[in-house]
């Protein structure tokens, strides 16, 4: 088969892998490091109110996901009410109702607030729709006021945007002599900024543009009693653009959470007289793993269904660490065909390098090499017997066992614990290497035996180092299609026929000759 086959398929597998990659780590949000934190925002509601006889129904809006932020984990904490959420007029509403009860009465509205998903956002149906212009009724002074500010803002500004910032400036800004008297027509006395944006509003609806007030939180750190912070949304251009309250500047701050639109109150009792209502706010930091765990399982994207996220968790551990196998397979190949240094087996190095995981490094390098000698030096004993190559194998393993099992009782006893995890190697494996270093010493001689033995406990301890590599281990497991860019560049190493690394200074004198 040719090397363009080679290539094109390389190429193909590999861009496959990247593909997956980028749609999971753009897309999806999952993180590329494991210690990666995202914030979220615990908000509580708490209502206090005195009841009067006869029942009570207490209305709360409550906040509704949209395209930057999501609600999630929402709680309603009301022993002995009677619950509903209703949908109206693209608000969420939370009503609590009790035929009986007496004294002072304490509700609690929970939530979570995380960053938005694409696609998972329940915006307001009526929101894609053109909004029917409100009727508003003005006194003979007010609508002259009203009309002179409205031609006084459209002579002043070239589209829909600069109106409406200059409408919300003349209504905020101090103005002397008949401007300041038109605006004072239509606020009057002390106006707050509900009054303000309320006259906004009406403004806007003489030439025909659909508005509405937004009530809404700003997402601090830590408060214990958070203000309303009201804001301005203008329909133009087939859909809602927010502007500034005082400014009128288009857009509102990213950590703005809109809670509800409209004039109404945040709480309304019928039946009895509310006392307060409390908004306070607690942000935290949890893992970005979590966040997209939770992000995945909202939206479902087929790819979660088939992710490894959903498996069980004890099988999760066990490819948290098969998964760093093929990093290791693809060092041992540079190692062995770009470096040229020689080992026992194929992969025996890596799954030596596996052991070291559980006894650590420095120890398992100790305990491979003390069961390695003694099973040599055992290996060259049972060769005096003239035993056949099965038996001689069987022999030798059985010898392993003993040998592990020996190491272990006597750490046990002299209280290093280490030692006991010497079981933890595989034993076919040692009795594999002890039977191939017994044989190349005696085919070639110690030294050959001796180098190809260090270079497997060189290779495994390299294997060892990178497997263990937090960020390798959490990349693979997140986005195992990355084993698809291994395997490409594991095809590509295939075909390498040139001189190995170590091979240079054995071939120099060719070199020297042909030049």
């Amino acid at each position: 088969m040719s090397k363009k086959h080679l290539y094109w398929l390389a190429g193909t597998i590999c861009l496959i892998g990247l593909v997956i990659f980028f749609y999971k780590a753009m897309i999806l949000k999952l993180p590329l490091v494991s210690e990666a934190q995202i914030q979220k925002w615990d908000i509580e509601v708490k209502i206090n109110y005195k009841p009067v006889e006869g029942p009570v129904k207490v209305r709360l809006f409550v906040p509704h996901s949209n395209k930057r932020t999501s609600i999630t984990d929402e709680q309603f904490v009301s022993p002995g009410y009677g619950l509903g959420v209703k949908l109206s007029e693209g608000n969420r509403q939370a009503v609590w109702s009790s035929r009986t009860v007496k004294g002072v009465q304490v509700l609690y509205y929970k939530c979570t607030v995380r960053p938005g998903i694409a696609g998972y956002a329940k915006e307001t149906k009526t929101s894609s729709k053109i909004p029917v212009l409100e009727e508003f009724i003005f006194l003979d002074a007010q609508r002259l006021a009203a009309e002179s500010i409205v031609a006084e803002a459209r002579a002043k500004s070239a589209d829909t945007e600069s109106f409406v910032q200059e409408v919300v400036q003349r209504i905020n800004r101090r103005m002397d002599g008949v401007q300041q008297g038109q605006v004072a027509i239509l606020l009057g006395k002390d106006p707050d900024i509900m009054k303000r944006l309320g006259v906004v509003k009406q403004l806007l609806v003489l030439e025909k543009i659909p508005a509405r007030i937004v009530n809404g939180i700003q997402l601090v750190g830590f408060e214990r009693s958070a203000r309303l912070v009201n804001w301005l949304e203008v329909y133009q251009e087939n859909e809602w653009k927010s502007y500034h309250a005082v400014t009128g500047q288009l857009g509102v701050p990213d950590d703005y959470l809109p809670w509800w639109r409209g004039v109404g109150p945040l709480v309304d009792v019928a039946g009895g007289k509310l006392q307060s209502a409390n908004i306070a706010i607690s942000r935290n930091d949890e893992p970005a793993l979590n966040n997209a765990l939770w992000r995945d399982k909202a939206t479902r994207p087929i790819l979660y269904e088939f992710s490894l996220l959903g498996l069980p968790l004890d099988t999760q551990l066990v490819y948290r660490t098969l998964l760093t196998v093929p990093i290791g397979i693809l060092l041992l190949v540079v190692l062995r065909n770009i470096v040229g240094i020689k080992t026992f087996g194929t992969f025996m190095p890596v799954l030596i390098a596996m052991a070291f995981r559980e006894t650590q490094l420095l120890w398992g390098i100790v305990l491979f090499t003390l069961v390695v000698g003694i099973g040599l030096a055992l290996r060259f004993y049972l060769e005096q017997l003239k035993l056949l190559l099965v038996p001689r194998l069987a022999s030798v393993l059985i010898t392993v066992i003993i040998i592990m099992a020996l190491i272990s009782l006597l750490s046990h006893k002299l209280g290093f614990y280490h030692g006991l995890s010497v079981a933890l190697f595989p034993m076919v494996i040692l009795t594999m290497t002890i039977e191939r270093m017994s044989i190349v010493w005696e085919e070639r001689g110690a030294k050959d035996a001796l180098k190809q033995g260090f270079g497997s406990l060189f290779v495994a301890i390299l294997a060892y180092l990178v497997m263990n590599i937090e960020m390798l281990r959490h990349l693979l497991f997140m986005f195992p299609e990355l084993l698809f860019v291994l395997l490409s560049i594991t095809l590509l190493l295939g075909r390498y026929s040139g001189y190995r690394l170590l091979e240079l200074r054995r071939f120099r004198v060719l070199a020297k000759e042909a030049s």
